[in-house]
């Protein structure tokens, strides 16, 4: 059986590889580089990366091949980002790249040639009892990353496995230290997908610019201040508005006039929601729940260790969710993730519709 590895330069994939090792599989080892060759800031992160997984290679003396996406991801990925939020919409990089670069180009160029691939992320493969495989959840609920897969297909799904899926991430530091791996002390990324620490706001500017507008009170309707582009904004957002007197929350843009809405308060009801509308959901394993009008599930709206419970009813034009408890900052783009009632199985994810 030929098992391929995505190496990031973390602890994470290291000691995945490790793992593999252990077990007497010993993979290929493959980065993939994307960035922008062109500009110093978001390359120096790379370099670092390779640096670290070419030490890691030589750790078990096999061999490493770097795979150059850059241009893909520009394509697929920032393209993304920037339609979306042109629109005013919330885009999740991360989930893109996932999709379009990770499991899509890199299977399409790659690894299709092998029966597995291999990655750090914390999620589980499962394998019901008719044989089909599931997305499933990760053992530390503060890292699972299942989120982040849920726009995979099935056929990725079907030759994944994630060696570190069933750890606590303080357990894989804390080996990696013990096996002296050259990434075990290395931070984790808070950056977008591979992008590092790349700033988001200073890399929507690159993409969309400034244009200064006003930031409304939706209680007065009054001006009070400006900001410098609707698409630096997202709903729920309360940090780096720049606004005195706060807390402020935004609830809401106008694109057209370049507006911001916001609410005053720590608890003004404007930033929750509990009903929204999910379009263009992607089942990874097919419906679970087999065309039922209605179902329980778990939910994510965000990358967070919480599970929230929530009820879905179809529709004509998608799915209806009502959340257990009202959510901070439902954002229209956002990718609402759902699970089985237990969490145990990723299902899947749509984006969040505009419309009620």
């Amino acid at each position: 059986m030929t098992t391929a590895l995505l190496l990031s330069g973390g602890v994470d994939s290291a000691w995945a590889l490790h793992l593999l090792c252990e077990q007497g599989v010993y993979p290929d080892l493959f980065y993939i580089k994307i960035g922008d060759k062109d500009n110093k800031e978001l390359t120096c992160t790379a370099e670092e990366d390779i640096e670290l997984c070419r030490a890691t290679a030589r750790r078990y003396a096999l061999p490493l091949e770097v795979v150059d996406l850059q241009k893909e991801y520009w394509e697929y990925v920032v393209g993304y980002v920037t339609e979306h939020a042109r629109r005013g919409l919330t885009p999740n990089p991360d989930v893109m790249c996932n999709k379009f670069i990770k499991f899509g180009c890199f299977f399409d160029l790659i690894g299709h040639r092998y029966d597995v691939v291999a990655t750090g992320h914390y999620a589980n493969v499962l394998t019901d009892a008719e044989g089909v495989k599931w997305l499933g959840t990760a053992l530390d609920p503060v890292k699972d990353q299942t989120d982040f897969l849920a726009q995979i297909t099935y056929e990725q799904l079907s030759r994944l496995t994630f060696p570190v899926g069933p750890l606590l991430k303080e357990e894989v530091r804390r080996r990696a230290l013990e096996a002296r791996l050259p990434s075990a002390l290395r931070k984790d990324s808070q950056g977008i997908c591979f992008l590092g620490q790349v700033n988001y706001p200073s890399f929507l500017r690159r993409l969309l610019g400034e244009r200064e507008g006003d930031v409304i009170d939706i209680e007065s309707g009054k001006s009070v201040g400006k900001h410098k582009g609707y698409w630096f904004y997202t709903i729920g957002q309360r940090k780096g508005l720049g606004l005195g007197g706060g807390p402020w929350y935004v609830t809401g843009k106008d694109v057209e006039k370049n507006i911001i809405y916001v609410a005053h308060g720590y608890d003004c009801e404007e930033q929750y929601r509990s009903t929204f509308v999910l379009r263009d959901f992607h089942f990874i394993s097919g419906d679970p729940w087999e065309g039922a009008p209605e179902a329980d599930v778990s939910i994510k709206i965000r990358h967070t260790p919480e599970f929230v419970r929530a009820h879905l009813t179809r529709r004509r034009d998608g799915f209806q969710i009502v959340s257990e408890k009202p959510l901070q900052g439902v954002a229209p783009g956002q990718f609402c993730v759902l699970y089985d009632a237990s969490h145990t199985r990723c299902v899947g994810s749509g984006e969040i519709s505009a419309d009620n």
